[in-house]
């Protein structure tokens, strides 16, 4: 099960994130997939995060894909830049540029790897987790 958008613009922002939720509704209604609520916070944060930095820093389109894979959705946004993304060590005093750092710790995994064109971001967020207690969306 998957699902991937091309995003033009800033205003594909939101977008991306309503991509993203309606990819966890359609797991939990159709396919019958438990998706914590937690999760579906996650996966809107994770899609926004990475959405924005493509659109701030890499010219030309970007391309969401959703994917469940071992009990996670695996969240990639490829865009054309071929410069990797900085991640700058946690400073409670900086303003700003902590969206990185917040994706890093709210994923189960995070890898950068350039392509031929571009680089791809790919994060993974359990969709459920029993010790959570969150309950489902």
């Amino acid at each position: 099960m998957s699902v991937s958008a091309v995003l033009l613009g800033s205003e594909d922002i939101a977008k991306a994130r309503s991509v993203a939720r309606d990819f966890l509704t359609s797991l939990q209604a159709v396919h019958g997939l438990p998706v914590w609520k937690h999760t579906m916070g996650t996966v809107q944060l994770v899609v926004s995060e990475l959405v924005t930095n493509a659109r701030k820093y890499a010219p030309g389109p970007c391309l969401l894909t959703l994917e469940v894979n071992d009990g996670a959705v695996e969240v990639t946004v490829w865009d054309s830049s071929t410069t990797l993304p900085l991640v700058l060590a946690p400073d409670p005093s900086r303003v700003g540029q902590h969206g990185l750092e917040i994706v890093m710790a709210v994923c189960r995994s995070f890898e950068v790897h350039r392509e031929p064109v571009g680089k791809r971001i790919k994060t993974a967020i359990a969709l459920a987790d029993e010790s959570d207690g969150c309950g489902t969306a």
